[in-house]
C-alpha cells in the first residue's frame, strides 16, 4: 500500500511530516511512504538520517497556507503540496493521503481532484473523541461542511457506522444525533428533520445525544453537521487544556502538593494521553472516493507516525470501498 503525506501541510511542517515518515517506515515495511513537497528543501532536512528503502519524495513546489482562501488556493496553486498528493490518489499513483494543512483546503482537494463516492452529497470529518469507558466515539461531521442538510446527516450516521465496523471493530456501532435534548421533537429544524432519516438508515440508531453525555459513552458515532461539530471538538479541547493547566498550577504550590503530584504522576500521564489528539493520529474525509486523512495543524512526528498506523487499518480493511458498496447497493 502506498501512503503520500503532504510534507508541507501543518504548523511544524515540513520537520514534523519527516519524523512521523521516517518512523511509519521503518516500523510498517509494508507501506510505500512518499513524502510530497520541495524535494531540495527534504532532501536538505534528511541528511545524514537513516531512510529506509520504502521511503521516497514527490516533488511539489508550492504550499497551501493556513490563511489561504480554500477553493482559490486549490485552483491557483497547482503543484501545491496537498493538491499534488490528491492528484497522486485520483491517478492511482497513492493509495491513500495524510495532510494536517489547511482542512477547507484539504476538503476542497477531495472534491475537486480526489472526487465523491457516487451518491454521496457531502464528505465528513470524522474523528475521535475520548469516552470515560476508553472506548471513544466517532463524531462527524467536525469542519468539512458548515452547512449541511437532514440527507447528509444521513449519510454521515451511515459512513461512520461503517467505519467503526471497518476500522476499529465494533460489530453493531450505536449511532447518536448530537442536540439539545434526548426527546424526539427537540432540536432545531435540522436535527429534526434528520432524525426520522436516520432511523430509516441500516444502522443502530439510538436517538438523540446531548453534549454533556457524549464523553460518557452513550454511543459509538455521533452525527451533527461541521459548525457544532467543531465547537463541540475545540470545546473538549479547550476544557482538557485548561484543567491541566489548572491542576499544574496546584501541584506547584506547596511542597505536600508537589509530592502528592509525584505520587499521582502516573496517572496523570495517563489521563493526559486518553485526550491527547496525536494519539488517534489523523480522521478521515468520508465520502470521497479514495481514502484522505486529516492530522490536526499541530501535529508532531509521534501524530504523523499514528495517522500512518490509522490509514493502514483503513486501507486494509477496505474502508472506501465498504462505504462505496453500501452507498450504491452493489
Amino acid at each position: 500500500m502506498r501512503i503520500a503525506i503532504d510534507a508541507m501541510g501543518g504548523d511544524h511542517a515540513p520537520q514534523s511530516n519527516i519524523d512521523g515518515a521516517l518512523a511509519a517506515a521503518a516500523e510498517w515495511k509494508d507501506v510505500e511512504i512518499i513524502l510530497v513537497g520541495d524535494q531540495a528543501r527534504l532532501e536538505s532536512l534528511l541528511s545524514g538520517r537513516d531512510v529506509p528503502s520504502n521511503f521516497s519524495i514527490q516533488h511539489a513546489s508550492e504550499v497551501i497556507h493556513s490563511e489561504d482562501e480554500p477553493v482559490k488556493a486549490v485552483r491557483r496553486k497547482k503543484d501545491a503540496s496537498m493538491v499534488v498528493a490528491g492528484r497522486m490518489l485520483k491517478e492511482g499513483r497513492a493509495d491513500a493521503m495524510i495532510s494536517a494543512g489547511n482542512t477547507g483546503a484539504l476538503m476542497t482537494t477531495g472534491l475537486l481532484v480526489v472526487g465523491r463516492i457516487e451518491g454521496i452529497e457531502r464528505p465528513a470529518l470524522a474523528a475521535m473523541i475520548p469516552t470515560l469507558d476508553d472506548v471513544g466515539v466517532v463524531a462527524l461531521d467536525l469542519g468539512a461542511n458548515m452547512d449541511s442538510k437532514p440527507q447528509h446527516l444521513a449519510q454521515f450516521g451511515l459512513m461512520g457506522s461503517l467505519y467503526r465496523q471497518k476500522v476499529q471493530g465494533i460489530a453493531n456501532p450505536r449511532v447518536g444525533l448530537l442536540n439539545v435534548g434526548v426527546e424526539p421533537g427537540k432540536g432545531n429544524e435540522l436535527t429534526k428533520d434528520a432524525f426520522p432519516l436516520l432511523q430509516e438508515m441500516p444502522i443502530h440508531f439510538v436517538g438523540n445525544v446531548e453534549a454533556r453525555d457524549v464523553m460518557a459513552g452513550n454511543c459509538d458515532v455521533l452525527v451533527c453537521d461541521g459548525f457544532a461539530g467543531n465547537i463541540l471538538l475545540k470545546s473538549i479541547e479547550g476544557t482538557a487544556g485548561a484543567m491541566f493547566s489548572l491542576l499544574k498550577e496546584q501541584f506547584s504550590q506547596t511542597f505536600k502538593s508537589k509530592m502528592g503530584a509525584a505520587l499521582l504522576m502516573p496517572q496523570l500521564k495517563g489521563l493526559k494521553k486518553k485526550l491527547d489528539y496525536s494519539e488517534s493520529g489523523a480522521a478521515p474525509l468520508l465520502g470521497l472516493s479514495s481514502l484522505v486523512m486529516k492530522s490536526h495543524g499541530s501535529s508532531d512526528g509521534h501524530a504523523i507516525k499514528n495517522a500512518v498506523k490509522q490509514t493502514r487499518i483503513a486501507l486494509e480493511n477496505e474502508l472506501v470501498p465498504s462505504i462505496s458498496k453500501e452507498i450504491s447497493g452493489k
